[in-house]
């Protein structure tokens, strides 16, 4: 059974930063397409960041871009984001997701895109 978890959220001040990681069990980690998406609440689930399998390339939603970035270790079956200069509009429960597929077109935004979801962790920044 292939599970995700998330860590690394908390409470932060507006401008300071936070970098979550995401672990995989189960699954061949290398071959999978990985993204991150947030909820606040209230809201639909939206795009955050996403990564090919072998970390050749990365997406961004453009509310983010230039201060988010999204990486991953293979070696260690996990996921980062590094979120800088953070803002209130980032509050957000964040989630990892995984395809189940390593080729093929990638919808990278797409929530159906991604087979696997770890249960999220809360990131919360004040103002």
């Amino acid at each position: 059974q292939v599970q995700l978890v998330e860590s690394g959220g908390g409470l932060v001040q507006a401008g300071g930063s936070l970098r979550l990681a995401c672990t995989t069990s189960g699954r061949t980690f290398s071959s999978s397409r990985m993204g991150w998406f947030r909820q606040a609440p209230g809201k639909e689930r939206d795009f955050v960041a996403a990564i090919r399998s072998s970390g050749s390339s990365t997406y961004y939603a453009d509310s983010v871009k230039g201060r988010f970035t999204i990486s991953r270790d293979n070696a260690k079956n996990t996921l980062y984001l590094q979120m800088n200069s953070l803002k209130p509009e980032d509050t957000a429960i964040y989630y990892c997701a995984a395809t189940s597929r390593s080729s093929g077109l990638y919808y990278y935004n797409s929530m159906s895109t991604y087979a696997y979801w770890g249960q999220g962790t809360q990131v919360t920044v004040s103002s």
